[in-house]
């Protein structure tokens, strides 16, 4: 059975993005740079929502080199329709947590989203995430931010299984989930 890791970089304060700030905040450095490169990221399959689809569709086609091209990418939605443009990607209109249950036991590869963050959320929920990864970006973008990506959520118990630092000021930290029925320590 493949794994899944939801991956996320987000601001200090938990936002995904933020008005007027350029992607990565500006602070994507040559040793977080080089680990995207390494990290093994035409070894896994990319799961996405439409927005996030057209999102990085849209940014790639500006690239004079499209790095996903060759990456497998799995993209869930209702509104989207067939053919997609993005070479190497699958459309899937139907529930995603019964596809995605499905590509844990038929995936060659392993599984990993990105934003995505309903998607990644419901994920979660349904018990099918192995691991969490998030990259700490050192800003707060209180009055900018968009996308909080832990709303919504239920209550998680993280257990660390990695961290490291890039360019003396990123943090990567990923984690082993378990989603809590109720607070820690209630019907004790």
């Amino acid at each position: 059975m493949q794994k899944l890791m939801v991956d996320f970089i987000i601001s200090l304060d938990g936002y995904a993005a933020a008005e007027g700030w350029p992607g990565f905040w500006g602070l994507e450095g040559p040793e977080y740079l080089a680990f995207l490169g390494e990290d093994g990221e035409n070894q896994h399959t990319t799961l996405m929502g439409a927005a996030t689809y057209r999102l990085m569709h849209g940014m790639m086609a500006q690239a004079p080199e499209d790095p996903m091209a060759d990456m497998p990418k799995v993209v869930f939605s209702s509104t989207l329709e067939t053919p997609l443009s993005w070479a190497n990607t699958e459309l899937v209109a139907g529930d995603a947590v019964k596809a995605v249950r499905e590509l844990k036991e038929t995936s060659a590869r392993p599984l990993r989203t990105l934003g995505s963050l309903s998607l990644s959320r419901s994920l979660l929920e349904a018990g099918l995430v192995d691991s969490f990864r998030v990259v700490v970006f050192p800003v707060i973008t209180g009055a900018t931010g968009r996308e909080r990506i832990f709303d919504a959520y239920p209550d998680v118990a993280l257990d660390l299984v990695e961290s490291r630092t890039f360019d003396g000021r990123l943090q990567l930290l990923e984690y082993t989930p378990t989603v809590l029925d109720g607070p820690p320590g209630a019907g004790s």
